[in-house]
């Protein structure tokens, strides 16, 4: 009878483990919930050096956010998190419910390490992230400490987003791991230490983390969600005591057999080894530069980051497509820019110039030459202009014209001295002429919502011109030359009686407008900057402003590309309305707003941008919050007024604004942080894009700028003409 007994015993354990370990039929609630991208503010951004490794990542509130494969405009994951649960009495994201840090390992390396601690003192989850040089995948060193004696379960959390949309997904256990893919990639997630338990589900409607919200344990295990916004969970091995560490590898292919036979290998090399050569690409790349500028000594990591930084945002497959930043402003939560997303994951010609530039400037001319050999060869119309914008790939996104964009590339042309014929004959003389047809007014302007007179657009214009005719004399083109610098000339004479106001509300003393608006568009009227002339502002704010009104702190590019001089009258009485309308000092130091009643930001509460009623309450209103490329632009301007010391100021504020990643974003928070909410420092990133690779270039241009003097991208040719040499 005992024996019986025992038998039963058994057998019921036997009958309960299998039950444990059933596998589910596919799982129920397609398509699921809608999927959302994650917070721009990354405080972390890597990718291998090598051209063989198509997969860059970000890190952000504690966790592996978007990774993009197979390019850098194809987020292919939203997020990879850890999920602890003791089983019982809770079951918690380590977003939520840790205090996160985040360390770079190597300052010339982008080598990151994520240390996450129970805000209860239960447990700390470390991580380390690399990508394997030798191929596309993610690999995350895991190590679970349990600081408590319950035990707890750790879980994986994986949010795949394929191919630039995470709603059209499916997912499977396979491998020993999960599996995702749609029609035009896959992926594939391993790890070295077996997972107990894999499921495939539908964001919250069958997903593991809905299920373990439930009654905190992992009942359901379905073997395939087809078709939707599929996340897809593992029960770990790691328990923090006996096994506390693992190494996961995320694989990417075009189809799951690619991905999985990717992921095997880079778990087959080792963490360790993909680390160590990781770094040694990082190193190479960085000791292939000129040595940092004395300017930049003092600010730790800041220099070298921003350089490895631009080198990430170029493209492996399309060379020279630099995007504006890894990350989606303002797309978390229902509201998205475009979807699936777009906006900066796109290649915009001032931005490529922004980043050329810097990169003449510390000693990477060859990214730069690629640069402007994808402007010239991959965007360049037939007419000579450049679209708004384009993917990766050079096909055109946003079809608007920005004029300084048409100009900025010849620019970059004359800076890298590419004098010769095929290249001023069929890229430097059809933007020329182009200008010089349809100048000096523009469609958009430099923010891109608003067609006029702009001072600073102007600035490019004439810039782009007199470089053009500089190349075109070298080519034996004389005519042209002459033609261009007539034209330039005329537009110099006539700036400030086309975009200065002397009645505006500032001051009896005339001061340049964000732009001028024409009285009718089509055709444009001749500008007049005394007339009261409405617009929207765009973006979020009112929807109608006096001209006279908004000021902008891009009239500098008059002065930076050499077309005024720096005491020049008006340029001084812009300032001080600038500095009255636009600054903000914080503990960082003082950055400036694009334009007054921007609405290019959060909410008051910190609520993502919002342009659905440019016309809304002021205390709902969304806020365009101040630029640290503002400090740049500034610090420029000063060392050609003589003011050094003011100058340095001013680099000492854009590395003051890096978070702990040394990541510079697009906006910092001024004067009015989100109303109510601890956490949101002055002079510090707001959830704007970051790192934006023009925040970055410029503060590598001004470091440089510092240690030569005056600004490195001015083009002699133009200040010799205007300015004085």
């Amino acid at each position: 009878m005992l024996r019986a007994a025992t038998l039963s015993v058994l057998l019921t354990l036997v009958l309960a483990a299998s039950a444990a370990a059933a596998v589910d039929g596919p799982a129920p609630g397609a398509p699921g919930e809608k999927a959302v991208w994650t917070e721009a503010d990354k405080d972390g951004f890597g990718t291998a050096t090598s051209l063989r490794s198509h997969t860059w990542l970000t890190l952000d509130d504690g966790r592996l956010t978007e990774v993009y494969y197979p390019n850098l405009g194809t987020p292919a994951l939203r997020d990879l998190q850890l999920v602890v649960s003791d089983g019982r009495s809770f079951t918690e994201r380590e977003q939520d419910s840790t205090t996160q840090r985040v360390r770079l390992l190597d300052s010339r390396s982008l080598s990151y390490r994520q240390v996450n601690t129970d805000r209860d003192g239960l447990y700390r989850i470390v991580k380390t992230y690399t990508t394997d040089p030798a191929r596309s995948s993610v690999l995350v060193h895991v190590e679970f400490h349990v600081l408590t004696r319950r035990k707890l379960s750790l879980y994986v959390l994986h949010d795949p987003a394929l191919s630039n949309n995470g709603d059209d997904d499916s997912g499977a256990s396979q491998a020993g791991g999960l599996v995702a893919w749609d029609d035009a990639a896959a992926s594939a997630l391993l790890t070295d230490a077996r997972f107990r338990r894999t499921s495939s589900g539908f964001l919250g409607r069958s997903d593991g983390w809905t299920d373990l919200r439930a009654d905190e344990r992992m009942n359901r295990a379905h073997e395939i969600a087809r078709d939707g916004n599929v996340v897809q969970t593992a029960r770990t091995n790691l328990n923090g005591k006996g096994r506390t560490a693992m190494t996961l590898a995320l694989g990417f292919g075009a189809d799951r057999r690619d991905a999985i036979d990717t992921a095997r290998a880079s778990l087959e090399r080792g963490f360790d080894s993909a680390a160590r050569a990781y770094n040694r690409g990082w190193h190479d790349y960085v000791d292939g530069l000129k040595p940092r500028p004395a300017s930049a000594r003092a600010y730790g990591p800041a220099y070298w980051v921003s350089a490895m930084v631009l080198a990430a945002s170029e493209d492996k497959l399309n060379r020279g497509a630099s995007i504006a930043s890894p990350s989606m402003p303002w797309a978390w939560g229902l509201l998205t820019i475009e979807e699936p997303s777009a906006a900066y994951h796109l290649v915009w010609p001032r931005d490529l110039y922004q980043v050329a530039s810097a990169q003449i400037a510390l000693g990477d001319s060859e990214a730069a030459e690629r640069s402007l050999d994808f402007a010239f060869e991959r965007q360049q119309k037939a007419d000579g202009s450049f679209p708004q914008n384009t993917r990766v790939d050079g096909a055109e996104n946003w079809t608007n014209l920005q004029m300084d964009e048409v100009a900025l590339p010849i620019v970059l042309a004359w800076q890298l001295r590419r004098f010769d014929a095929p290249t001023y004959n069929e890229h430097v003389k059809k933007a020329a002429d182009f200008i010089a047809a349809n100048g000096p007014y523009t469609p958009q302007e430099r923010w891109e919502n608003q067609s006029g007179w702009s001072p600073g657009t102007i600035a490019a214009e004439i810039a782009g011109l007199i470089c053009a005719a500089d190349i075109a004399r070298r080519n034996g083109d004389v005519a042209s030359a002459q033609r261009w610098e007539t034209v330039a000339d005329e537009w110099e004479s006539q700036v400030d009686a086309w975009t200065a106001t002397s009645n505006g509300p500032y001051g009896p003393k005339p001061y340049y407008l964000r732009l001028t608006k024409p009285q009718q568009e089509e055709p444009p009227a001749n500008p007049d900057p005394n007339v009261g002339t409405t617009y929207s502002i765009g973006d979020g704010g009112p929807s109608a402003a006096d001209q006279r009104s908004v000021v902008d702190p891009s009239f500098l590019e008059l002065v930076r590309l050499g077309v005024k001089p720096h005491d020049d009258p008006t340029v001084l009485n812009t300032l001080k309305v600038v500095d009255e309308q636009l600054g903000v000092d914080t503990p960082n130091g003082r950055f400036w707003h694009r334009f007054n009643f921007d609405g290019y930001g959060e909410t008051p509460t910190g609520e993502p941008w919002d342009i659905s009623d440019p016309d809304q309450p002021e205390d709902t209103r969304t806020i365009g919050r101040i630029w640290p490329i503002f400090a740049g632009e500034r610090g420029e301007y000063e060392l050609l007024a003589g003011q050094r010391d003011a100058a340095a100021g001013r680099l000492a504020s854009m590395a003051g604004a890096a978070n702990d990643g040394w990541m510079i974003a697009e906006q910092v928070w001024d004067e009015h942080p989100p109303s109510g909410q601890p956490g949101f420092p002055r002079g510090e990133g707001t959830f704007s894009a970051t790192p934006l690779a023009w925040s970055h270039a410029q503060f590598i241009r001004l470091a440089w700028s510092l240690d030569a003097g005056g600004p490195v991208e001015q083009p002699r040719v133009v200040a010799c003409r205007y300015a004085g040499c």
